[in-house]
């Protein structure tokens, strides 16, 4: 990922050594390590949330075309599907308006403190 040798990483940690210490240092790999998992629980919902609304859009666009075509004499089991692929487009989008409110709660509340 950052492309770091095991050279480099060992005189990062030797200058940490110097610098903070050996009381400070454990305490701030773990702060690091903690900072690092964070962001990449962040980064992993935020490409969740990307996939699903590409999906959904993909959804959406389907539906358009399908009903743009005029296709009114659609066999049941068509109209079913269409029907269904409404139902989970619709469900989909109050996930993700569910998900964006409560993340927008959580980082208000965060700022609070």
């Amino acid at each position: 990922m950052f492309d770091i040798s095991f050279g480099q990483l060992l005189l990062v940690l030797i200058i940490g050594l110097v610098v903070l210490g050996p009381e400070r240092l454990p305490i701030a790999i773990k702060t690091v390590a903690g900072w690092i998992k964070v962001l990449r629980r962040m980064s992993a919902t935020v490409q969740l949330e990307l996939n699903k609304e590409l999906k959904l859009q993909e959804l959406q666009d389907s539906l358009k075309k399908a009903e743009q075509s005029g296709l009114n004499t659609l066999t049941p089991e068509i109209q079913e599907s269409i029907d269904e692929l409404k139902r989970v487009t619709e469900s989909l989008q109050k996930e993700i308006d569910s998900v964006s409110q409560t993340d927008t709660t959580i980082h208000s509340d965060k700022d609070k403190l």
